[in-house]
């Protein structure tokens, strides 16, 4: 594939920016991560799963519920994620627009683990995740089913439940089944 570059990108957004649609990408403090597809394990519990809080969002009318890859830009310079789950609520003064990327910080992310990015999922995005004011960010392995929730609290993450086979999510007031 050629890709013409009209002028050198100057800053590592602009990099970010270049990637090929559907590149497993994210920019995190400035520093670019690439992971690769996930597993089929993984992809087949998020599967189940999307479904279940998809449904869960419709029926009581609470936002949209996104499927990566889609960007989240918390910031214009360094700082955009490929979440595997991003919930935004009616109420988030960041709605979604139809052909850009998102700006703002999410109500929900979800992450599944894979065995290549653990530790980046459960500190890296952690961190990033607490400090941009996601109000609820939620892990799930998909080998144990054991899920850890956590919610922000005066601007720090508390875990708020850990479980195995489910998740409650005190932002919804809803158990979901893993």
């Amino acid at each position: 594939m050629l890709i013409e570059i009209p002028s050198p990108p100057r800053t590592i957004i602009e990099v970010f920016k270049m990637l090929p649609e559907g590149t497993l990408a994210e920019l995190i403090n400035g520093h670019i991560y690439m992971s690769p597809a996930p597993s089929n394990k993984h992809q087949r519990v998020l599967k189940k799963f999307l479904k279940l809080m998809d449904d869960f969002i419709i029926k009581n009318d609470l936002g949209e519920l996104f499927v990566s890859p889609i960007d989240i830009f918390f910031d214009s310079h360094s700082n955009a994620v490929q979440p595997d789950l991003a919930f935004i609520s009616k109420e988030n003064p960041n709605q979604p627009m139809d052909f850009e990327p998102f700006h703002g910080s999410p109500d929900i992310l979800v992450e599944f683990l894979s065995p290549s990015n653990e530790k980046h999922d459960r500190f890296v995005k952690k961190d990033l995740y607490e400090k941009f004011g996601v109000k609820e960010y939620w892990i799930i392995d998909p080998d144990t089913k054991e899920s850890f929730v956590f919610q922000l609290v005066e601007n720090k993450y508390i875990l708020s439940k850990r479980d195995n086979g489910q998740l409650f999510s005190p932002l919804f007031n809803h158990s979901f089944t893993i």
